[in-house]
């Protein structure tokens, strides 16, 4: 996400004077109900686990998800960029190539030859 668009999320907020209401335990239940509007897009789904033709209703979604991350993330004072690469960092050591390539196993789960 480049910082002009985070910059026009943050605008849109303060704008409207809604910073005040936007504290991390609010905002970590709206990322979560969010979260489940874009889970509900594949309820029911069957076979169609990629629901192609919903794809404007997740992109909705998604949207909402990210938007309170990006208002949480300003809140509790973090840098989106630098709180991702920590934890891709982790993430690696986590999930190394040669134990974790091809495998669904989490990372405690994971044995040489996977």
């Amino acid at each position: 996400m480049t910082e002009e668009t985070i910059r026009q999320i943050l605008a849109f907020r303060d704008k409207r004077d809604w910073k005040q209401f936007h504290n991390p335990k609010d905002l970590a239940i709206s990322i979560c109900l969010e979260a489940a509007e874009l889970l509900e897009v594949f309820q029911w789904s069957a076979e169609d686990v990629n629901c192609t033709e919903k794809t404007d209703k997740i992109k909705e979604e998604l949207a909402d998800v990210l938007i309170y991350c990006v208002m949480m993330a300003d809140t509790c004072g973090l840098d989106l960029d630098e709180i991702v690469r920590e934890k891709m960092r982790k993430n690696g050591e986590k999930y190394p190539v040669e134990l974790s390539r091809g495998s669904k196993e989490k990372y405690d789960e994971l044995k040489e030859g996977n």
